[in-house]
């Protein structure tokens, strides 16, 4: 056999077999990659627990005479549960009219006559206030209707009748009005909400033209409760009980400090010009940038 031929097929048959080695091992890295890849190959770990097994669940015994029915909130069907639906609710024009009243005062500029009724008695020294008031209520229909017919009945009998007027807080604004002008007021009280503003605007002005004390209070419903009626503008009050003076007194003294020394204070104070958060926010941005475009002219 020529030699050139003998070397040709060994050097064949060795290539074969590298070739099938190499395959063979690929094949088998291949093959163990797909383990680990897929999940396959899991080896516990050394020293790890044990997998415990999946307890059973108990199940529940049902009565078959109770069958559960879901409920269907379709048409037809149940009703659905209660909601908060206070945003989607269409007020009346009253309460839209009021809230947009509130929120055009809060944006608008309110000159200082009408500004200083937003300015009222506090809460302790009202509650004060309010109970002398009440010691000092007028007659009621009924009582008056009582008191007129025993004066009848002691006029038929012939007896004279003794009529002694009695001290209680006058209302009406023209009435209150006129005994400001008399300087006959003691005590001027004046609700904060009247509508229209025009009608008691001027009053506090007068009382202190007048040199009587007055006072801004929240609620005329409040004052009209005290005088038998839905509402009251103003109220006053003339005179008090020898056992109410000193109470009186230093009602007086604190209204006259609250009110009619700080009257040049309100006088000048404007009311109003607070905007939205929306408008705000916008505001204080521009700020920013201006302020910011401001710092780079500097450096």
């Amino acid at each position: 056999m020529n030699f050139e031929v003998l070397f040709d097929v060994r050097w064949n048959n060795n290539l074969n077999k590298v070739l099938c080695l190499s395959w063979f091992g690929t094949v088998l890295i291949f093959h163990k990659f797909l383990y680990i890849f897929f999940g396959l190959l899991q080896a516990p770990k050394k020293g790890g627990k044990a997998p415990v097994a999946a307890k059973k669940k108990s199940e529940k015994i049902v009565n078959p005479l109770f069958e559960k029915r879901p409920k269907q909130f379709g048409i037809g069907g149940a009703l659905p549960p209660k909601k908060d639906l206070t945003r989607f609710v269409k007020w009346p024009q009253v309460v839209r009219i009021q809230r947009k009243r509130r929120i055009l005062k809060q944006r608008l500029k309110v000159p200082p006559a009408l500004n200083q009724f937003t300015k009222t008695l506090d809460k302790n020294l009202a509650t004060s206030l309010f109970k002398m008031l009440l010691k000092y209520r007028p007659e009621d229909k009924a009582a008056k209707k009582e008191r007129l017919l025993k004066r009848a009945q002691a006029e038929a009998e012939g007896k004279t009748v003794e009529a002694k007027k009695p001290i209680v807080v006058k209302y009406g604004l023209n009435h209150v009005t006129y005994l400001i002008e008399q300087n006959k007021a003691q005590l001027v009280v004046i609700a904060h909400d009247v509508d229209p503003i025009e009608l008691v605007v001027w009053l506090p002005a007068l009382c202190r033209k007048m040199e009587i004390p007055y006072a801004i209070v929240k609620g005329k419903s409040r004052l009209g409760a005290v005088v038998h009626k839905k509402t009251a503008s103003a109220l006053c009050l003339t005179s008090v009980k020898n056992e109410d003076k000193l109470e009186f007194s230093k009602i007086v003294e604190a209204v006259k400090a609250n009110f009619n020394d700080k009257y040049d204070e309100y006088r000048k104070k404007w009311g109003g010009g607070i905007m939205g958060s929306k408008s705000q926010a916008k505001s204080k941005a521009k700020e920013k940038l201006l302020a910011k475009e401001a710092a780079q002219r500097m450096s």
